[in-house]
């Protein structure tokens, strides 16, 4: 188990869990990014990152990606 941060573009990841701020954590439910959700990390930048998600793309800054593990 990584953070989410540690992933590389093209890997194919499932959530294990994740943390932050109830008003964060309740964004990212609402855009399918929940635990056992599987997850493809599309573009990696270097403070954030791009993943797709059941037809969605989500971007996250590397904080919010550094409080999921996969």
């Amino acid at each position: 188990m990584y953070a989410l941060s540690k992933a590389q573009a093209g890997d194919i990841c499932t959530i294990k869990w994740m943390f932050g701020l109830p008003e964060a954590v309740d964004f990212l439910r609402q855009h399918h990014v929940e635990e056992g959700e599987t997850i493809q990390v599309i573009r990696k930048l270097r403070d954030s990152l791009i993943i797709g998600v059941q037809n969605e793309r989500v971007a996250l800054g590397k904080e919010i990606a550094d409080r999921i593990q996969v």
